[in-house]
């Protein structure tokens, strides 16, 4: 997913085979993250999330303990 921050692209990777189910990606980004319901894997919800999301964003990228989530920007 690519997110417009300005004059640059931001890219969200979701790497579903880290994903350990926590969760604090949802409670910081519930606009761009969600879990499967089967297993607490993370899920993408959006690939044009509000510009405001950003920050959240990326603190749900810091604080993933399973660094399941990766920003390129």
């Amino acid at each position: 997913m690519v997110i417009g921050a300005g004059e640059r692209e931001v890219k969200i990777l979701v790497h579903e085979e880290k994903c350990c189910g926590a969760g604090l990606c949802v409670m910081n980004a519930p606009q761009v993250f969600d879990q499967r319901e089967e297993d607490g894997i993370v899920v993408l919800l959006t690939d044009n999330p509000p510009q405001d999301e950003l920050e959240n964003v990326r603190r749900a990228c810091r604080i993933c303990p399973a660094a399941a989530i990766e920003l390129q920007e």
